[in-house]
């Protein structure tokens, strides 16, 4: 049954899935490529805006269609890997839905990588083919088969795209491969199923109330994605406009607040996707007060805290939008989301990671030798596993083990008090960066905070705070400020207060890697 006409309800039940339980949905769709049936339902609505490029549903499943067409005429078959590198585009998204009507599995490289990380993922994955457009081809080793970027939209089209695929299409198959981020040590290719993918959206879209027979056909919404499309959140937010027929709007390029308070302007934008960090660049743009942004009624911010201070300039400069912005806790490895804090949540408990998704389970497990314990999930959005590898995070019981700490309050939210690896140990004491960082973030005249850990003689380690202030602060202020809400043995004993951003990586985070790393180097070469 194709996934238009599925039902997609909202009862949950028990099923064993390789010997492991899991909370799922009893009626629920089963492949991801199925989701492009809800193309027709919208017909000639703009479906993705870039500059004046306009893509419309109707010629998304036309082009998909004639890709997929294209693909299998070039031998591509079911089950067989295809790169896509690139930058977020209208062919970008038409060559994702190629792949999978063809059968195949689309492997998301990462766009940022170098040539040397090009070819170290095509040699671990060994895809039947590449699609790379213009600006990442030239990073394509010459012994790597390409394929065309382009689309032909004349390509014929006759039949089910995916006809020759044979024998019953089963939710367990792999749906996608996407890396980690890799900021520590070489990414990580995860696997993901039809049912890992489609068990999120169903998710999002129950809570969210966006369920197919839930939709107001006259209504939509005109969403920018800012992020890159090859990382999970990307991949999550394309599935779901299919879904309820959003616009999306994709920017070009380097994230820039000019460009994108502009096409906010241009396109009516009502929603915006984004990390902190993003926000705040936009916030501080002189154009900001000068453009018409009274279109934008929603940010939807992850990927890093929220402070009170940002809250409140979200309020004051752009009073369009709502404040109760909902956030959210995961990773790639479980699929992206297993958490989420919306409406008045958002603004009473300011700082959690919301409360569990509808199918996740989560439990802790003690450390002896740490404040809090490891947070485990299970839900059916996990990953089969590392393509590859062997080692897995995921024990035989179906426990994801995430490396952060964490607790629930009694309301049922989840805090995110550290990491297991990032923990500072300072004389002896197990100290959670991302408390320091929450507790420096509340402080008015704070708009960026990183903490981590540098060498000291005696202690082993000391406490590094890295501010970015807007305001006339001295790290004694800090300190006294700091000094009640977290425990003294935390307190910051080494400071650098700075009036320039902090640097942020591909994603639009906080590179704080790099500002450790540099930090530690100089202090190094002090001494």
């Amino acid at each position: 049954m194709s996934s238009a006409a599925t039902p997609w309800g909202k009862d949950i039940a028990t099923e064993i899935i390789g010997g492991v339980p899991f909370r799922m949905y009893k009626d629920r769709p089963r492949r991801v490529e199925g989701l492009l049936e809800f193309a027709g339902r919208w017909g000639a609505r703009p479906h993705i805006i870039q500059g004046e490029r306009v893509l419309t549903f109707e010629e998304l499943h036309q082009g998909a269609v004639a890709k997929a067409r294209r693909l299998a005429d070039l031998g591509i078959r079911r089950g067989d890997r295809i790169f896509i590198l690139g930058w977020n585009s209208p062919e970008w998204v038409l060559n994702f839905w190629a792949c999978l009507l063809a059968g195949a599995v689309p492997v998301l490289a990462n766009a940022w990588w170098s040539e040397v990380e090009v070819g170290n993922g095509l040699a671990s994955l060994q895809p039947a083919m590449t699609l790379a457009d213009e600006r990442c081809a030239a990073r394509v080793p010459a012994h790597a088969r390409q394929g065309p970027w382009g689309i032909d939209m004349t390509q014929r089209q006759a039949g089910d795209a995916a006809a020759d695929a044979q024998g019953e299409l089963s939710e367990e198959e792999t749906a996608l491969i996407i890396f980690t981020s890799g900021t520590s040590g070489q990414p990580k290719a995860v696997v993901l199923s039809h049912r890992a993918l489609l068990a999120r959206l169903q998710m999002t879209l129950h809570i969210t109330r966006k369920l197919p027979h839930q939709i107001d056909e006259t209504l939509r919404d005109v969403t920018l994605i800012t992020g890159p499309l090859f990382h999970v959140g990307g991949m999550q937010t394309l599935m779901r406009a299919v879904v309820v027929g959003d616009t999306l709007v994709l920017t070009q390029g380097r994230y820039d607040p000019a460009e994108v308070l502009a096409t906010i302007e241009r396109n009516k934008v009502k929603r915006w996707n984004a990390v902190p960090t993003m926000v705040t660049r936009l916030l501080d743009h002189p154009d900001v007060s000068r453009r018409d942004l009274s279109s934008l009624k929603s940010i939807s911010i992850g990927g890093a805290p929220v402070h009170a201070e940002l809250m409140q300039r979200i309020r004051t400069q752009l009073p369009s939008v709502n404040p109760r912005i909902p956030t959210g806790y995961g990773l790639t490895e479980n699929g992206g989301q297993a958490t989420a804090a919306a409406g008045s949540e958002a603004i009473e408990e300011l700082g959690s990671a919301g409360k569990p998704l509808p199918c996740v389970e989560i439990r802790f497990l003690p450390h002896p030798d740490l404040p809090d314990g490891e947070i485990l999930l299970r839900s059916p959005t996990q990953m089969s596993g590392f393509f590859g590898l062997e080692e897995s995070p995921i024990d035989e019981d179906g426990w994801l083990h995430t490396g952060d700490l964490g607790k629930l309050d009694d309301k049922g939210n989840l805090w995110i008090t550290g990491r297991s690896k990032d923990m500072i140990i300072r004389g002896g004491e197990n100290i959670a960066p991302a408390a320091i960082e929450r507790a420096l973030l509340n402080i008015p005249g704070v708009t960026e905070a990183v903490v981590f850990g540098v060498p000291h003689r005696d202690l082993g380690e000391e406490v590094m705070a890295v501010v970015v202030t807007d305001a006339e602060l001295a790290p004694q202020q800090l300190q006294d400020q700091l000094r009640g809400q977290i425990a003294s043995f935390a307190v910051p004993s080494r400071w650098r207060l700075q009036r320039e951003p902090l640097p942020t990586n591909h994603t639009g985070k906080v590179d704080k890697a790099a500002i450790s790393a540099q930090v530690r180097a100089e202090l190094q070469s002090e001494s």
